[in-house]
């Protein structure tokens, strides 16, 4: 009965080790892919029979242990879509078919991966090498809210950046006290042009024309060459100081008012912006325009200071000309920025991070993916970087937490284990021919 045991403990034995050869082998031929994680043998023994005086071997068996938390190294790529963990987490990932039409079909069930090997393709969906779908929350392109109740894959579909008309130019400049003889008059003003854009994103000028009436009184024109139903739009004095007539600082714009043309103002109103508002005709329609002049009563915008030269300090317009797809970035806080060729951004998608309260028990599929299990916990998806959640790093990629070396050596381990197990059958076997060869 002891020989029968021995040679059933030996059975197991190489049916132990095939399988801890199994999983080396799976780690070392994915030593290089992407976001692999490495799978180590657990070997148990089970006992038939243990007591004081007597015990049989038994047999021996082994469980896979996967080690899904233990992080590969990280490395940077030329992919700017390349992402990264450092730390806990994995990204939520769609996979698909495709229709008829060519359009992919994402399939209800949820996975998960530390592969962020990502690319844009055809469609403007982000998808890894797998084939898989980055997940991740949609953002609103005007309020920048993130809304977090949803995960769905992340397609750039804005590809044109529609023009946005000037509503408000920003006016930040000295004019001079006493300005050099024979300027800031009417027929030399001293004069300031910006650029501003219409309804259709065509780019027009407006000048800003300043003559000194008196001190501290000064009258603004505002013309522009592309009117098309009157170049010289209108004009309104700025009164600067005590000569406004209101409790301001000296040098400091203290009231708005002789409006003339198309060009209005509210006038003073203490600790409230300095505007005046004109409207021009570009060709597509009257178009209201305010001219931010600062605060009234104090020196962030228009000031009447010492000196004998205009010195202009900032000239901005918040006009924005048309532009097409020009990049798809990705940020270390998760978000995910379609760039324009007009030098605008806009940020479409949230990529969050997925944890599990044991990653270890995550339920392997193909392409370095996961699923979720009971013995996992359920996934919790968190910005990047928060309640334990890693970081995110761009342009990187992580790779294989297989070490090659230590792969090796358990190849020899198992290799010498196999053996002995081998010998330890036909030793069994040679033991039995003898106890048979006895009867004869």
């Amino acid at each position: 009965m002891s020989l029968f045991g021995a040679m059933g403990t030996a059975i197991s034995g190489l049916t132990a080790e095939s399988a801890a050869f199994t999983n080396i082998s799976g780690n070392v031929a994915n030593s290089q892919t992407v976001g692999f994680k490495r799978v180590d043998t657990n070997f148990i023994d089970y006992l038939t029979t243990s007591t004081a005086k007597m015990n049989d071997s038994g047999a021996v068996a082994t469980t896979p242990t996967y080690v899904n938390n233990v992080q590969g190294t990280i490395s940077q790529t030329d992919n700017p879509l390349g992402l990264a963990i450092s730390g806990q987490g994995f990204f939520a990932v769609s996979e698909a078919t495709t229709s008829s039409s060519g359009a992919p079909i994402f399939q209800a069930q949820q996975y998960y991966t530390r592969a962020g090997d990502f690319t844009m393709d055809k469609n403007g969906y982000l998808v890894n090498s797998a084939g898989q779908y980055l997940n991740g929350w949609a953002v609103n392109a005007q309020t920048g809210a993130v809304n977090q109740n949803a995960l769905a894959p992340i397609q750039v579909t804005q590809t044109a950046f529609n023009p946005v008309a000037t509503s408000t130019i920003d006016l930040s400049a000295n004019l001079p006290a006493t300005p050099t003889s024979g300027t800031a008059t009417a027929s030399s003003p001293l004069s300031s042009q910006v650029n501003v854009y219409d309804a259709l994103g065509t780019l027009h000028s407006i000048d800003l024309n300043w003559s000194q009436n008196a001190n501290g009184n000064w009258t603004v024109s505002v013309l522009s060459p592309d009117d098309v139903s009157n170049a010289a739009i209108g004009s309104a004095n700025v009164l600067f100081g005590g000569v406004s007539g209101n409790p301001v600082s000296e040098g400091t714009v203290g009231q708005i008012g002789g409006t003339t043309g198309n060009v209005s103002s509210a006038g003073y109103s203490s600790g409230q912006p300095a505007t005046l508002t004109f409207t021009s005709d570009f060709g597509s329609g009257p178009q209201t325009i305010t001219l931010n002049l600062g605060t009234y009563g104090a020196s962030n915008g228009v000031t009447q200071y010492a000196g004998t030269d205009y010195s202009l300090r900032g000239l901005t317009q918040d006009g924005i000309p048309p532009g097409a797809f020009s990049s798809l970035t990705t940020e270390t806080n998760g978000d995910v920025v379609v760039n324009y060729d007009n030098g605008q951004s806009r940020t479409i998608a949230q990529v969050p991070i997925i944890t599990f309260n044991n990653p270890n028990a995550l339920q392997s599929q193909n392409g370095e993916a996961f699923t979720a299990t009971q013995e996992s916990g359920d996934p919790l998806a968190e910005a990047a970087g928060n309640n334990g959640a890693g970081s995110l790093v761009t342009q990187s990629v992580e790779g294989s937490n297989v070490d090659i070396a230590t792969e090796f050596s358990k190849l020899i381990v198992a290799q010498q284990a196999y053996s002995a197990n081998a010998k330890m059958i036909t030793s069994a076997n040679q033991m039995l021919q003898t106890t048979i060869d006895m009867k004869q």
